[in-house]
């Protein structure tokens, strides 16, 4: 992908968003959801999950996901600079790519198969 030399790494909850004109990854590394959780105010993962479980996003939890997305993915950005970012595809791109970055972090709910061990 352009913007960075290796694809994203699914496993690691990374994702792709085309911001002011370039491909960057974001994802919410545990020091991100540490984030996110002083952001909010949250009492551990549970209540951060139950706070944006809603799904229901206003514009500055978007900025606050996505910021501390950027930054967990390794980019430099704050979220004044987050705030003024071009996303391709607008706010309904910028509700998906958080709703995103929240899956991977969390899961859907459903149980997931541990990968088969070999001998």
């Amino acid at each position: 992908m352009a913007g960075f030399g290796r694809p994203p790494n699914r496993l690691r909850g990374e994702v792709v968003a085309k911001i002011d004109g370039e491909n960057r990854i974001l994802c919410l590394t545990l020091g991100a959801l540490a984030e996110l959780e002083g952001a909010y105010e949250t009492d551990g993962l549970a209540g951060l999950c139950a706070r944006l479980g809603a799904g229901s996003f206003s514009s500055i939890d978007l900025i606050r996901i996505l910021a501390a997305g950027l930054r967990g993915g390794g980019n430099v950005a704050s979220d004044d600079d987050v705030a003024a970012m071009s996303f391709y595809g607008g706010v309904p791109e910028m509700a998906r790519i958080a709703a995103e970055l929240l899956v991977s972090a969390f899961g859907t709910g459903e149980t997931l198969n541990p990968p088969e061990q070999h001998p």
